[in-house]
């Protein structure tokens, strides 16, 4: 009895076990609405979710994204909607892609909520392309009114669904607000802007007077690509990091101490001091020489000897500026020797070299087996070739001064008198040199102190 009894009561616990676990089997309703305290739950023969089973999944995908189920539901509550669905390939592939990804940041959220809205109108509207009605203008769950003639004129499919509680039009594309489409306006307007990198306004050369190009890009070692009258203008400093040299990329050259070398040299060479003695006071000079020298530049002096610049008048050198006009005439931005300025001028007859005295330029000819520069009264002739040769700084001894032409264009009124190469004679003299006689002459390479005051 004791056995039986207990068999039958747990017979009857699991029997009632099961009855209680039926309910729970049945499926699962609805939830109802979190909108209005009235609002009943969408039911299975809502447009919402014919909307969401229908041809239209790009619409529903975007009203997913958007967070919009809850308040379509609350909208249906309401009353009976009408949705213009645009056609999948409207959405997919027909729209801007720059705009869809302004829409789908998370940051637009809200602009993306205004769009769909704007396809929601809160009534049981019919439409169809030759609808009178489509002339009114109805509020859309965005706020902002829609013209259904516009509406009306896309559509593709009219009455493509309808439930209980409203209406799903197919049309042919997608609907864009005012507010929405000012909202991607402003900010492509401000990523445009944005792109823009910010330029300095245009530098004139002082020089020149003509705008600045901005150079291009020079590989370590390879000879300036600037013009030489565009390193001579003011800058910040005027004593840069030295520039390398060519040939090796380790190999720096100190302008300043090779422009003290060649100085020194011509007063141990003997018959140039006055020369020497304008470049050592004349310190912006050949701080300037150096300056270019350090970066990359070369030079060519023709240098006046001492009997030359004897014959200068002091009203020649009285005007502000004219030691250094007449240095920076005597000042070639290349590197020649007599070797390789002779051969061009027996090349070509007459060479014409630009000077550092912007825009003048020095005439070569070759003449009694030498290189003669200027023309008639002006001429000075290479007498003394090579004096210092560096690979950088190319020294040449002329017997004349080369005086620059006048700014009118006319007649220099400092242009030396007529005179042929002079002929000294005694025990002292020196001859002139010319073509293929040279004599050894040594070249000193001592250090100057410096030459600023």
């Amino acid at each position: 009895m004791g056995l039986r009894a207990l068999l039958l009561l747990l017979l009857s616990l699991a029997a009632a076990a099961l009855a209680a676990e039926q309910p729970q089997r049945r499926p699962a309703l609805p939830p109802p609405s979190a909108g209005g305290a009235g609002a009943p739950g969408v039911s299975s023969s809502s447009v919402l979710v014919a909307l969401l089973d229908s041809r239209y999944t790009e619409l529903a995908e975007l009203v997913e994204k958007a967070l919009l189920l809850q308040a379509l539901e609350d909208a249906v509550g309401r009353g009976s909607v009408t949705i213009l669905a645009p056609r999948n390939e409207a959405l997919d592939r027909d729209l801007d892609p720059e705009f869809r990804r302004f829409l789908l940041e998370p940051r637009n959220l809200r602009t993306l909520q205004s769009l769909l809205l704007f396809h929601v109108l809160p009534a049981r509207v019919h439409l169809s392309p030759s609808s009178s009605s489509s002339a009114i203008s109805h509020q859309t769950l965005a706020g902002e009114p829609l013209e259904l003639a516009a509406a009306a004129a896309a559509v593709t499919r009219p009455d493509a669904v309808v439930r209980p509680d409203g209406v799903i039009h197919g049309i042919e594309r997608l609907l864009v607000p005012r507010s929405v489409q000012e909202a991607f306006n402003r900010r492509r307007s401000l990523a445009a802007i944005s792109a823009v990198l910010p330029s300095g306004a245009p530098e004139v050369d002082p020089r020149t007077h003509r705008l600045k190009k901005p150079a291009p890009p020079v590989p370590l070692g390879a000879p300036p690509a600037l013009p030489v009258w565009d390193a001579m203008a003011p800058g910040p400093s005027i004593a840069p990091a030295p520039a390398p040299g060519p040939g090796s990329g380790k190999h720096h050259f100190d302008g300043h101490s090779q422009v003290k070398d060649f100085i020194q040299t011509l007063l141990l060479y003997g018959g140039y001091n006055e020369l020497a003695d304008i470049l050592v006071n004349l310190t912006s000079l050949a701080t300037e020489m150096g300056r270019l020298v350090s970066e990359g530049y070369v030079l060519t002096v023709l240098a006046p000897n001492d009997e030359a610049m004897a014959r200068l008048t002091t009203d020649q050198l009285s005007e502000p500026g004219s030691p250094e006009d007449i240095l920076y005439y005597h000042m070639i931005p290349e590197y020649q020797t007599e070797e390789s300025m002779y051969n061009a001028v027996r090349r070509f007859g007459k060479v014409r070299y630009d000077t550092l005295r912007l825009p003048h330029k020095v005439t070569a000819r070759e003449a009694d087996g030498s290189v003669k520069f200027g023309a008639g009264e002006g001429s000075a002739y290479l007498f003394d070739p090579d004096i210092y040769t560096d690979g950088r700084i190319s020294v040449q001894g002329i017997d004349a001064v080369l005086l620059p032409p006048a700014e009118d264009g006319g007649k220099s009124p400092a242009a030396a008198p007529a005179r042929r190469a002079p002929v000294v004679t005694g025990a002292t003299a020196k001859p002139k040199l010319r073509r293929g006689q040279y004599t050894n002459q040594p070249t000193f390479h001592l250090q100057l102190p410096n030459l600023a005051p």
